[in-house]
């Protein structure tokens, strides 16, 4: 009898298949198969086969980073090429308050705020939180006034554990989860009768670890769980039998944590004379909010960033590589984009171009920027110059009218904001916040049409816009790029508006704005607004505009000033359709989805509401921007 080949897992298959194979036999060929006692003992054939074949299916998955389902197999497989998941990431706040020492006996030089549990939240979100902090932080006092100023403090319980160290094979797994492993203090004493403590920094890879240092490594386990280790004296101190250790951290609550205004003081005060602190403790004042509380890395982000860590080899050579290393050295990147020079025109061999998004705020300060760049020279390859760049946002605004059927509501202000907050939810998602991203807008238009029953359909008119900074009352050109494809709506020019600004031999407001050549190319020129609102032209030809790269130049000029500001900075507005209403973030542009310049206008669907079969009264709404010439 041959053997039957059993290649499927779907049930009724497998029993065809047993039943085939029985029939093949001589033995059983009067039997009947689905009538007789014969037929249960083929289903439970048929069922352990099943079963067996399904298992044996899920073990090969897991032994794969790209099909593993479970957390500690994708974690496992990921260890393998040397990647560590990111761990959870405490929200942190800055803060500030006085101790008044006027009732105190001892008249102290310097107070103490002792490390752990500093503040704590009466209620946010339905739910208490407390901030710590990770030293003990001293300061003097001054007319009997202690200031504690601009203290940063971290969204979590501080825990401290206590391990000795028995022989090589001990492990020092940490007992909580939702740790955030950046705020790990390692300490360690040689021997229990020794005073001298240690300090432990952690070594995120083997480079400069020699026999000497003193290093811990992290790696995690089950449960969301995290162990530290030792070095074995070759690469890291090996730790001497009976070394105390002790491992201090904080356990955080992640992204549920952020925004939070206001905190109460819940700290430990001494003077520098040990006693307890009771005095007058000023109300705190939060100068920053918390922020930057992170959720684990997913599975998916873990599948996602491990092949690209480990294709880079601890070495940067291509754009990828330093977009996969720097959110290791620098945990603050929301988001990086690296190209190389030779994509620019004109071309700058050479040299890495690399633009960060940083979790809070819109820049990476200089101070970082150069340590950054100091990191990566230990991966840099010779020739490679890295360049650190500030990030330029790409703004997109939408003009929306929407239809809704009058009978499913009652009011449109309702419809209205409904349709608001859900357009800030996807404006702040990660498919935008991000460079490389692409608005799409097919699915902005299904957003808008889900948001409620009573909306029938919507018309949605998009523009893209870029701030550009000037320089005052000097000679300046400028070059501002969109990396996306200008839209020619008008052949008579027109097509790019911006804001109002002032240049040296004009007393009245100009405005900038494009002739095309051909479908290509085109020249800039400068007007104004006469009294019916009508434009004069000014000065042809101040620049050029490439319609296909989507790039404007702007010959030198002395712009003396202009309408809008952005803080201390001047800035003209500079706005255009694009081509495609799919708008991506060219290398470093970054995408923001701009609500609050833009505009959700309801009308009433009446030949869906039944009070306009004919449509005869029907409003219709233009598919096509405004013909207005200017940003206002």
């Amino acid at each position: 009898m041959a053997i039957v080949n059993l290649s499927t897992l779907n049930f009724d298959e497998i029993k065809a298949s047993i039943r085939d194979y029985l029939r093949a036999n001589s033995n059983f060929t009067d039997y009947d198969f689905e009538g007789s006692n014969f037929s249960t003992l083929i289903d439970v054939l048929a069922y352990n086969t099943y079963i067996s074949s399904y298992n044996t299916n899920m073990v090969s998955n897991e032994v794969f980073l790209d099909s593993a389902t479970l957390r500690e197999n994708v974690v496992s497989r990921a260890k393998e090429i040397g990647y560590t998941p990111r761990s959870r990431t405490a929200a942190r706040a800055n803060i500030s308050f006085t101790v008044n020492t006027t009732t105190l006996s001892t008249n102290p030089l310097t107070l103490t705020l002792k490390k752990g549990t500093v503040a704590a939240t009466n209620s946010y979100n339905g739910q208490s939180y407390i901030f710590s902090i990770m030293e003990d932080i001293t300061t003097p006092v001054v007319n009997n006034i202690a200031t504690f100023d601009n203290i940063t403090v971290y969204e979590g319980s501080y825990i401290v554990q206590n391990y000795t160290a028995t022989n090589s094979s001990t492990r020092y797994i940490l007992d909580n989860e939702g740790i955030d492993t950046t705020l790990i203090n390692v300490l360690i004493k040689e021997n229990p009768a020794t005073t001298v403590t240690q300090k432990y920094t952690f070594a995120p890879t083997l480079f400069n670890v020699d026999s000497t240092s003193k290093s811990y490594f992290i790696q995690e386990v089950e449960d969301e769980r995290y162990e530290v280790f030792f070095g074995d004296g070759i690469f890291g101190k090996k730790l001497e039998t009976n070394s105390l250790i002790e491992i201090s951290y904080i356990v955080c609550g992640g992204e549920e944590a952020n925004g939070i205004p206001s905190m109460n003081f819940a700290g430990r005060i001494f003077d520098n004379n040990g006693g307890v602190v009771n005095s007058v403790i000023s109300t705190i004042s939060v100068n920053t909010a918390s922020f930057g509380g992170k959720e684990i890395e997913s599975i998916s982000s873990i599948k996602k960033f491990a092949p690209l860590v480990y294709s880079t080899q601890q070495r940067a050579v291509t754009p990828a590589d330093y977009e996969a290393i720097i959110p290791q050295i620098y945990p603050e990147a929301e988001s990086v984009s690296a190209f190389g020079g030779e994509t620019l025109n004109p071309p700058k061999f050479g040299r890495v171009f690399i633009s960060i998004k940083p979790i809070n705020g819109p820049f990476v300060s200089n101070t970082v920027k150069d340590n950054i760049k100091a990191i990566l020279r230990k991966y840099s390859v010779g020739g490679i110059v890295p360049e650190i760049i500030d990030l330029k946002y790409l703004y997109i605004q939408f003009d929306t009218v929407a239809y809704y059927n009058s009978n499913f509501t009652t009011s449109p202000d309702v419809l209205k904001t409904t349709i608001f907050n859900n357009i800030v939810s996807y404006a702040d998602s990660s498919e935008l916040n991000k460079y490389g991203a692409r608005f799409k807008y097919s699915k902005f238009l299904k957003i808008i049409d889900d948001s409620d029953a009573a909306i029938t359909s919507n018309i949605t008119k998009m523009s893209m816009r870029r701030d550009m900074r000037v320089e005052t009352n000097r000679f300046a050109s400028y070059e501002i790029c969109f990396g996306n494809a200008f839209h020619i709506n008008k052949q008579t020019g027109y097509n790019i508006k911006t804001s109002a600004f002032r240049i040296s031999g004009s007393s009245s407001d100009v405005y900038l704005s494009d002739l095309p050549l051909d479908a290509e190319k085109g020249t800039l020129f400068i007007f104004r607004l006469d009294a019916t609102q009508q434009p004069v032209i000014i000065r042809n030809n101040v620049g050029t505009i490439d319609y296909t790269k989507g790039e404007l130049i702007l010959n030198p000029i002395n712009i003396t000033s202009t309408q809008k500001k952005v803080g201390f900075d001047s800035i003209i507005q500079v706005s255009a359709i694009s081509k495609s209403n799919d708008i991506i973030g060219l290398q470093d542009l970054y995408l923001q989805l701009d609500v609050n310049s833009s505009k959700v206008n309801m009308l009433s669907d009446t030949i869906s509401s039944g009070y306009d079969i004919s449509g005869v009264n029907y409003v219709s709404t233009s598919s096509y921007l405004n013909g207005d010439l200017v940003i206002n």
